[in-house]
C-alpha cells in the first residue's frame, strides 16, 4: 500500500483520481494548490505525487522545482500540456514521468506501478547495490568494478550511488543536483556534466561509448548494466 498525494485543482478530475487510486489500494491525500502540496511534501511520508501543471496559485513547473527542494518523492505529472517542449522542461525540472490528459485509470495504474517498481516505493534501500560488475557498498561508501576499487570523490560516489539505486531509470539533471548537492538551484548543467565525465573515466568508459553511465539527451542520465 502506497501513500499518494494528488495535486489537482479541478474538483471533478481530483475526485476521479482519488476514486481510481483508492480502488487500486493506495492511501490518497488530495490538495488543490501548490502551497498545500509543498506543505504536505515537507511534513508527510509520501511514496508518490501526481501533479497537475495548471494550478491556481503557482505554475506547475515552478511548483515542481520547489517540491524538489524539500523532497525526492517520485512525481508523475498529469496534464493537458502535451507539447514536446513542455515534456522536456517538466522532466528537467524533476518529474519522473509524464502523462497527458485525458487518460484511463488503467493507463495511470500502469505508470504508477512501473514507477514504484523502479523507485522501490517507501522501502529502505539495500546497503549493497550490484549492477553487472559494479558493486556499491552504501554503508561503507565504497565502490568496486570487477576486482578493482574505485577512487571516487564524495560527489562522484553520491552521484553513482543515487543512480545505482534506480537502475535503468532516467534521472533528470535537476533531480541529481537536488540529490547530490542538496539544493535544486545550486550548480548548472556543466556541474553535472563535469562530474559525469570524471565518473565515466573511473568506470573506464566515455560518453561516446558508454557501458554503465548513459546520457539521455535533453533530460539527464541513467545507470544500467552492460548488455
Amino acid at each position: 500500500m502506497s501513500k499518494v498525494l494528488v495535486v489537482e485543482d479541478d474538483p471533478v478530475v481530483q475526485a476521479a483520481l482519488v476514486h481510481a487510486l483508492t480502488d487500486l489500494g493506495h492511501v490518497v491525500q488530495a490538495v488543490g494548490t501548490a502551497v498545500a502540496a509543498l506543505r504536505e511534501a515537507g511534513t508527510s511520508e509520501l511514496d508518490l505525487v501526481i501533479l497537475d501543471l495548471g494550478l491556481p496559485d503557482l505554475d506547475g513547473v515552478a511548483a515542481l522545482r520547489m517540491l524538489r527542494g524539500v523532497s525526492n518523492v517520485p512525481v508523475i505529472v498529469a496534464t493537458a500540456r502535451g507539447a514536446e517542449a513542455s515534456v522536456v522542461s517538466t522532466l528537467n525540472a524533476g518529474a519522473d514521468d509524464y502523462i497527458v490528459k485525458p487518460f484511463s485509470a488503467e493507463h495511470l495504474a500502469a505508470r504508477i506501478n512501473a514507477l514504484l517498481r523502479r523507485t522501490g516505493g517507501s522501502s529502505a534501500p539495500s546497503e549493497v547495490v550490484e549492477l553487472g560488475g559494479l558493486r556499491i557498498d552504501l554503508a561503507q561508501r565504497a565502490a568496486t568494478l570487477g576486482d578493482s576499487a574505485l577512487a571516487l570523490s564524495r560527489r562522484e560516489f553520491d552521484m553513482l550511488a543515487y543512480l545505482a539505486q534506480r537502475p535503468g531509470r532516467v534521472i533528470s539533471r535537476r533531480e541529481l543536483i537536488q540529490a547530490v548537492w542538496g539544493n535544486p538551484y545550486v550548480g548548472d548543467d556543466k556541474t553535472i556534466d563535469v562530474h559525469a565525465s570524471w565518473l565515466r573515466r573511473k568506470l573506464g568508459e566515455t560518453a561516446a561509448h558508454p557501458r554503465y553511465l548513459h546520457t539521455v539527451r535533453g533530460v539527464g542520465f541513467k545507470l544500467a548494466a552492460p548488455e
